[in-house]
């Protein structure tokens, strides 16, 4: 009897190792499609949208953070961390649009962002980042 429970005992300590690799596989497979959701937002919100006082992703130097669940894991438990967001204008913008750009630099008015987001989340005592950025122009 003594036997077949250490047998047992060193049986599940192996199918725990098993375990541990594929749940951190989840995990970044959970945040890598949360970021995919983040870009796809980027690139969808009307331009106007994305660069107004109420954008998700305010003119840097400022950040907006929040709190976000990513997903949850077998058996509910939740992956979670924050987000921060912000956007950067392209040096060839012109000053009202955030750029040093000029008339003789940039005749058409274009207007270059980019638009960043980056989650911080921990796994295994150890943090992660992960971001993705979009550039969007008009």
């Amino acid at each position: 009897m003594t036997i077949l429970s250490v047998l047992g005992l060193i049986l599940l300590k192996l199918s725990l190792n098993v375990i541990a690799p594929r749940q951190w596989a989840l995990q970044q497979a959970v945040t890598d499609a949360y970021l995919t959701f983040e870009k796809a937002s980027a690139q969808r919100l009307p331009f106007a949208d994305l660069t107004s006082e109420q954008s998700l992703w305010p003119a840097y130097p400022e950040l907006a953070t929040s709190t976000v669940e990513f997903g949850k894991l077998p058996g509910g438990l939740p992956i979670s961390g924050t987000v921060t967001r912000t956007r950067f204008a392209d040096a060839n913008n012109l000053p009202s649009k955030g750029g040093n750009g000029t008339a003789l630099i940039n005749p058409a008015s274009m207007e270059v962002w980019r638009f960043q987001s980056v989650i911080r989340y921990s796994l295994g005592g150890r943090d992660y980042l992960k971001s993705r950025t979009v550039v969007r122009s008009q």
